[in-house]
């Protein structure tokens, strides 16, 4: 079985199963999947040796009628997406700068049944790791076995989508903690968070991170971790 069969077969277990009886369009989740992955694959750009850059950021374009159709499942559909986006790129070896985003949008010049996908690369506060995510002197989190890589100073945790890295958890407010990494260390603040944020099993108000530190927010166990030591922070 070639990648682009095992690729869309995986998806459509994935995310067709629940979605199949909400969809009465032609426009199926995994065609859209597929689409997302060859626009990854046609803009591939090698940046040196071992790493190759790909898109993050995803608008899919839908006619009025399939639009109105995913209205009530497009959130989720669209975590769906950016989990089958981020292991394509896994297993092809891609790099990303910033979060994955999947975005829908109406446009009326499109028929049901017919959809359109917009790509482009935005730099982000964290970016998925995968083996080809330059990481040297970067700190990392891993949230519940997904990885991500801290880009910048400050790193919101949290459930709403203006966090950096969203957390679905009903127990986890929407600005729910913060990571603040400086060329000495990194240490984490609680945002004032309703359940609180938890170091070691006690709460916290704020704390130094250090490599292996296990952090809970909800049911959501996170750990950090820091460069290597002959890495230097940035």
């Amino acid at each position: 079985m070639g990648v682009l069969d095992r690729f869309e077969r995986g998806v459509e277990r994935a995310v067709s199963g629940v979605f199949a009886k909400a969809f009465r369009s032609e426009v199926q989740p995994v065609e859209v999947a597929s689409a997302l992955r060859r626009e990854l694959d046609d803009r591939a750009a090698v940046l040196s040796r071992g790493r190759t850059l790909v898109p993050n950021s995803f608008t899919v374009e839908l006619g009025p009628s399939d639009h109105d159709k995913i209205a009530s499942w497009q959130d989720t559909l669209a975590d769906e997406l950016v989990a089958a986006v981020t292991q394509h790129a896994d297993k092809q070896r891609y790099s990303f700068v910033g979060p994955v985003r999947v975005d829908f949008h109406e446009a009326d010049d499109l028929e049901t049944g017919v959809f359109r996908v917009l790509s482009s690369t935005v730099k982000g506060r964290v970016a998925p790791a995968t083996p080809r995510t330059s990481t040297a002197g970067r700190p990392r989190l891993d949230v519940d076995g997904r990885g991500y890589v801290l880009t910048e100073a400050v790193t919101v945790l949290g459930r709403g989508s203006d966090a950096d890295v969203v957390v679905d958890d009903p127990g986890v407010s929407r600005r729910h903690a913060e990571i603040r990494v400086t060329p000495h260390g990194a240490r984490l603040v609680d945002l004032g968070s309703t359940n609180g944020t938890f170091v070691d099993g006690e709460r916290i108000s704020s704390t130094d991170l250090f490599d292996g530190t296990a952090v809970t927010i909800g049911r959501t166990r996170i750990v950090f971790s820091t460069p290597r030591r002959d890495e230097s922070w940035t």
